[in-house]
């Protein structure tokens, strides 16, 4: 599989938007030239360093999801240092909600995380701003060959393992059900295990199906032989951020210079992984230890780092999530998700 995944026109309008120029504009000034140029000069003079001393920042981050592998990237390859900042990332393992707290009582500054996770604990009103789309893809729904499932459609009736009843893998491949006019609540089941034992409840028989995200999902389906039935880079799905980044609303109100420089840095060093996957891997493996470079620098080849979303787009983006939501009862019936998402979002480049 290549290196370069290619530019959509989405990724090019958002480009261009920094810019200032129109997606054909764009294309005349370099975009279209292929995917290196997009990774190395998209944010070149348009974001400025922080001024004075380099200003200390704190990124909360999973360290086991090369989901967020933009974090060591930025560290490593310098991205934080090209903005003047001096970042610590620190990792987090606790709930979401607890992630949100750390980040509304300026325990952490920022945190990578995913659209599916957090539309819903920020209901609670946590004050942290969800600023652009990381990239697109991580999600996967597999089971094993021998069971003769073929497709989503054939999960009806059957029972679907997840690491989390809560977390975005179950709310994703609900929502991919409800589109196939499957009830996810009544035509299927949904059981909890440790995510490390879903492949052993597959096995067992306890269930038909299981769900979860690289790097794990990757090892799981080579140590067991699994296969894929689904992704969240399926179809329209493919061309939506599922990570996110979130910032301290208080960092965002009050110092937005910085808001837009670690989001800057963030969103470059994203870039760079879907152009140098290797070196990405080689820089994520220390936090993946059972996975080898190689292997994690296929991961990232998997995924899309080139889609990013920002401003309108990324408003667009997560408003689809929050719609989706509503319709397998996460979210009130009611619910406005475009007023709601508005409340949510903020663009550090606006």
């Amino acid at each position: 599989m290549s290196s370069f995944v290619s530019l959509t026109r989405r990724r090019a309008l958002f480009l261009a938007s920094l810019a200032g120029v129109s997606y054909m504009g764009a294309a005349r000034q370099g975009w279209a030239k292929g995917d290196n140029a997009a990774c190395e000069d998209a944010w070149a003079g348009k974001v400025k360093p922080v001024s004075g001393a380099p200003r200390k920042l704190t990124i909360a981050w999973n360290e086991d999801s090369i989901c967020t592998a933009a974090v060591p990237v930025a560290k490593a390859k310098g991205f934080f240092a090209k903005y003047n900042l001096d970042v610590d990332y620190v990792n987090f393992a606790g709930s979401t909600d607890q992630l949100l707290e750390s980040l509304s009582t300026g325990k952490a500054d920022g945190a990578p995380g995913m659209a599916l996770r957090w539309l819903k604990p920020l209901q609670q009103g946590f004050d942290v701003k969800l600023v652009a789309g990381l990239h697109a893809g991580c999600i996967y729904l597999m089971t094993a060959p021998q069971l003769g499932i073929h497709s989503l459609a054939d999960l009806k009736g059957k029972t679907i393992g997840v690491a989390d009843i809560g977390g975005p893998d179950r709310n994703f491949f609900a929502i991919r059900l409800k589109e196939l006019g499957i009830d996810p609540e009544n035509d299927v089941q949904w059981r909890q295990f440790p995510s490390d034992l879903l492949p052993i409840a597959l096995r067992r028989g306890d269930v038909q199906a299981i769900a979860n995200d690289d790097s794990v999902a990757f090892l799981q389906r080579r140590q067991f032989g699994l296969v894929d039935l689904d992704s969240n880079m399926s179809g329209s799905w493919g061309q939506m951020a599922c990570c996110v980044i979130g910032l301290r609303g208080q960092l965002v109100r009050e110092e937005p210079h910085v808001a837009a420089a670690v989001s800057a840095a963030l969103l470059e060093a994203g870039q760079w992984l879907a152009c140098h996957p290797e070196e990405g891997g080689a820089i994520f493996q220390p936090f993946a230890p059972k996975a080898s470079k190689e292997d994690l620098a296929e991961m990232l080849r998997m995924h899309d780092h080139h889609h990013q979303a920002l401003d309108a787009a990324f408003r667009d983006e997560v408003t689809r999530y929050a719609e989706a939501l509503k319709g397998i009862g996460v979210f009130r019936p009611s619910m406005d998700a475009a007023r709601y998402i508005r409340k949510v979002t903020y663009n550090p480049f606006g």
